[in-house]
């Protein structure tokens, strides 16, 4: 089985999201449990709008986020400016168009964590994972919190971005104020823990592989006789192959849907 591709996906309008996401890609890659890549979401304001906003020139080697790659992956880390306490609209524009993966069940049981940018250090960084928590709950996926794994998030003396929630980085009403080392080393950290739990979510647990017992359609089960009572007939259940098992979320979501195929 191989790694689990963790999809690094942010939206940003000076560049200073960008720049966190890069450090979150820096932690991914540095645990090595874990196959990362970047994307952004699309941008869905006019240029004119961005040329009045005086907006950083967007970085065309980064790709565009579908849902189809978004399927495809294991788990997410996802980055974007607050707008008055919640998502920015490129980034709802997008989740709200994951309607057919929600139908499936096709983010069910993945994890992902979140970074932020807000123009000041009460501009609601905490309140925008809050307030962006429903689209994990409707999906089924899994909110990996980063904790306090960083003694520069207990720091008083200076303005630092970041939380439990997740990473962060204060911008400036104006945009002016460039990530801190601090905050890059506390997304870089972010990055190598989110590695650490989808991997582990990943492995196939051997206790899971085993194949479940079938369900009964109602029928009474007629009883069977053997010459040799003594040497009956045993079935044991067969093991899922590993490579095809999944990771343990995967297998418990598995054996959940099989409930209701009888």
């Amino acid at each position: 089985m191989g790694k689990p591709k963790i999809l690094v996906i942010y939206y940003s309008t000076y560049g200073h999201v960008q720049t966190i996401a890069q450090a979150e890609m820096r932690g991914l890659q540095k645990s090595g449990k874990v196959d990362a890549e970047l994307y952004q979401f699309a941008e869905t304001l006019p240029g004119d709008v961005l040329e009045q906003m005086h907006a950083a020139p967007r970085d065309t080697s980064v790709p565009e986020i579908t849902t189809e790659i978004l399927a495809e992956a294991d788990g997410f880390l996802v980055g974007f400016p607050t707008r008055f306490g919640v998502a920015p609209a490129q980034v709802k524009a997008f989740f709200d168009a994951t309607g057919a993966l929600w139908s499936k069940g096709a983010l069910l049981g993945k994890p992902m964590g979140l970074f932020f940018s807000t123009a000041s250090q009460h501009g609601g960084q905490e309140s925008t994972a809050f307030s962006f928590l429903p689209h994990l709950v409707h999906h089924g996926l899994i909110y990996v919190s980063l904790g306090t794994p960083s003694p520069y998030m207990f720091e008083t003396d200076a303005i630092v971005g970041g939380s439990p929630w997740g990473g962060g980085v204060i911008a400036g009403s104006d945009g002016s104020l460039l990530p801190t080392h601090k905050e890059i080393e506390i997304a870089e950290i972010q990055g190598d823990l989110f590695a650490d739990i989808a991997s582990k979510l990943a492995a196939p647990d051997p206790d899971l592989s085993k194949a479940a017992p079938a369900a009964t359609s109602g029928k009474p089960v007629e009883a069977t006789t053997s010459e040799k009572p003594a040497e009956a007939a045993s079935v044991t259940p067969k093991a899922a192959s590993p490579a095809k098992a999944g990771g343990r979320v995967q297998q418990l979501v598995d054996k959940f849907k099989n409930l209701f195929k009888s």
